[in-house]
Parts: structure tokens; sequence; C-alpha cells
């Protein structure tokens, strides 16, 4: 069967799921429909907001659902009227069942890990956070629990030490678009062998990748330098790692985007030295340099210019 013959409905709603949509398209898949997540109100007039994916899809004339409830029984016969061969779904809500065994040839998703590691929510901020030095994309067939379907295909990458979550989020984009395109094909040629997860799980134990909160980007000084650096390179330059500063008794919330490993040993977590134009803190082990941050209410900076502007004397992160 040719590829572009595959009727296909995709799901998906923000920038990385954009990036699979246009390359399946510039490849010439069959998109019959696509399904995003409902405009929201956004800004202080609380203008409605249309997804990434709804703008790319409307731009191309593509049909576009929003359904509020997946389960609702006029959704899901808007689904079968379609008649789609194949579902794809990159960055959306999690299926229900009736709604993923729904096409004949089954549906996929592309996930940013390695599976089975990394199942969850945030794959691509927890591989870095924990300090990774690979990670790829993974497409497998949807199945009853999250991120636990047999595998079809993946692409592994290195993560390098300069990397941060926002380059490693847009190359795995880019390489999750590749594989999803080359994933279609294989499914159209019957070349696709599934593999259970489980039979990886020696080579690459599970490991979860919940949602990211508020309180898991607080950095711990208490921590080793390795794992602040990581915590920081995990999650800039979005959601961004953060700390209190406390300076004679005043208080503020600061963003840390970039940090630089040292071998200066430390001696009290949360300590901070300034000395011309640079800033350390204190950690387990040894020290780490401050190279850019955001204060509370001000714009994001380097180190130098946020100590030419501020009038620190002895100051703690806690």
């Amino acid at each position: 069967m040719d590829y572009k013959d595959i009727k296909i409905v995709f799901f998906g709603t923000p920038d990385f799921a954009v990036a699979s949509l246009e390359a399946l398209l510039d490849a010439g898949c069959y998109i019959r429909a696509v399904v995003t997540a409902p405009d929201k109100p956004a800004g202080r007039g609380h203008k409605l907001l249309e997804s990434a994916v709804k703008q790319v899809a409307s731009d191309k004339g593509l049909p576009v659902l929003q359904p509020i409830n997946l389960k609702a029984e006029d959704f899901q016969e808007q689904l079968r009227a379609i008649g789609a061969d194949l579902f794809i779904v990159i960055a959306f809500r999690m299926l229900p069942q009736s709604v993923w065994a729904m096409p004949p040839m089954g549906t996929f998703n592309v996930h940013g890990s390695l599976l089975p590691r990394y199942r969850g929510a945030a794959p691509i901020n927890r591989a870095m956070m924990n300090g990774e030095t690979k990670t790829g994309v993974s497409t497998f067939f949807l199945s009853h629990e999250i991120d636990t379907g047999d595998i079809i295909g993946r692409r592994e990458t290195d993560i390098a030490p300069e990397d941060n979550v926002g380059t490693l989020y847009d190359r795995l984009m880019k390489m999750g678009a590749e594989l999803a395109v080359d994933t279609v094909k294989d499914i159209a040629a019957g070349n696709v062998k599934p593999i259970a997860q489980s039979e990886l799980e020696k080579e690459l134990a599970p490991c979860p990748a919940p949602k990211i909160f508020k309180e898991d980007c607080k950095i711990d000084w208490r921590q080793p330098a390795v794992r602040v650096h990581n915590l920081v390179r995990g999650l800039s330059p979005y959601p961004a790692a953060w700390t209190v500063l406390s300076d004679a008794g005043a208080k503020t919330t600061v963003k840390i985007f970039e940090t630089s490993l040292c071998d200066t040993p430390s001696s009290m977590p949360g300590t901070v030295t300034v000395e011309n134009g640079r800033m350390w803190v204190d950690c387990a082990d040894f020290r780490i340099e401050i190279l850019s941050l955001q204060a509370q209410g001000k714009k994001r900076m380097n180190t130098t210019d946020y100590l030419r502007g501020s009038r620190l004397s002895e100051p703690l992160c806690e």
C-alpha cells in the first residue's frame, strides 16, 4: 500500500506536534482531519487563543475538531464518519480506548524519550534533570496504560554538556517529525515489527517522567553541584529553576537559567560569593557559578548586569 493513500487523523496541540504535522504534510501524507484542544482565553482581554496545531491546520485548510470530552458520543461519531485508517497522537491528552482502538491500522504516538525510560508528561526535562547523556524519540502503538505500548521505532541523540532543555526540545521535535513520517511509511510497507517494552527493560530500565510543578523547580543548595547544574539545564529556559535570594533581611525570588560547574570546595550550602561582577553559590560539595538569572518583576540578564543594578552585601540563597 502506498503510504500516501493511508487516511490519517492527527491529534496534537503544541509546537512539538506542529513539526510532525508539517513533516507529514510535506511528505504527502493524507491528513483527513486534525484533533486539537479547544481555544482558550488568554491575556488581559481574555481573547480566545488557538493552539499551535490548529493555526497550522487552518492555514492548510484541514478540518479541525476540538472536543471538550473525548468520550462524547457526538465526537466519536464524527471520528468514525471520517473513516480513517490510522491515528497519530503527539503531545495530546490521554485517549480513551474507544478512540485509540477505532482505526484498523491502529494509533501510534511520538514520545520524547527512549522508551521504556521516561514514561510520562515531562520526558525531556526529566532526562536532563537526571543527568542523562543520551535520549531520543520513540513511536509506539497506544495501549491501555500510558506510554507502555509496543515500540515501532526509535531514534537516539547525545545530550551535550552545553545543551539545556530548550535546545534538546528543538532537536527532539525535529527527530520526532522525521520518525513520524518514517513510521507511516513502514506501516504502509508492512515493515513494522513492534517490540514489547518489557523486552527492552533490561537495557533501559523504566523511569518515570511526571509533570513538572513549581516545587520541582526550587533549587536545593544542599544537593551536589552537578545535580543543581542539571536541574537548571533541565528547566531552562522554561519553566526555569528558582531560588530565594535573601540579603540583609530582604527576600526576592530569582530564576536561574545558566550555571557553570567549578572545582572550588564549598563551605555552607546556599552561601553566595560575589566578586568582580561574578556570583557563586555553595552547594553540598562545590561552588557553582551563576551566569544568567532573572529577578522577580525584572527581565532576564547575565550576572554582571544583574549585580550592577543590585546592592548585595552578604546574601544567602534559600
